[in-house]
């Protein structure tokens, strides 16, 4: 009885141990994270965030930050990806969606943005474009609705309003006959 004990005693402590280790291991590299953000070093910041998660995917922080430095970095996938991901953690969190609005409609304007204007855009691209930017619509208005108050009200208002103004100007016009 007194071995069970030993070893239960042990591997619980054991336990415990690594779960501090993890946790200090993941804040050093939220911190340096943060610190290359600051720099603008968003490669490294995103490399950080993402040794962060793979120790614990848990924190909703992480996944918020690494959608920031992602879309600073103009790597919407994993951006996208990131918040989408801290959304499943924590659904109340508005900023999410402001941040995720915002990547989508970047990212939206980076497939039908096409320096050469001989270069035509593909058809994919453009429905991937126009899909990107009705979801940064939907994900604004959820910013505003799980922030009636925010400060910034009037800039996402003007947001999404651009976004639509952007998809009027785009759709052919009809002559009638």
């Amino acid at each position: 009885m007194k071995k069970a004990l030993l070893i239960a005693t042990v591997l619980f402590v054991a336990v415990i141990s690594t779960a501090c280790i993890n946790n200090i291991a993941v804040q050093e590299l939220n911190i340096k994270a943060a610190e290359y953000m600051q720099k603008g070093d968003y490669d490294a910041a995103i490399n950080r965030l993402q040794a962060s998660l793979d120790l614990d995917s848990t924190m909703y922080e992480t996944y918020y930050n690494l959608g920031i430095a992602a879309t600073k970095a103009k790597k919407y996938d994993i951006a996208i990806d990131a918040l989408n991901q801290g959304i499943k953690i924590k659904s109340d969190y508005n900023n999410f969606y402001y941040s995720l609005a915002v990547a989508q409609a970047e990212y939206a304007e980076v497939l039908t943005d096409s320096d050469d204007d001989k270069k035509e855009i593909s058809k994919d691209d453009k429905a991937k474009s126009d899909s990107l930017k009705l979801l940064a619509i939907e994900n604004a208005q959820k910013y505003l609705q799980l922030e009636p108050n925010a400060e910034d009200k009037e800039e996402v208002e003007n947001f999404i309003s651009d976004i639509k103004k952007v998809e009027q100007e785009k759709q052919p016009v009809l002559l009638k006959g």
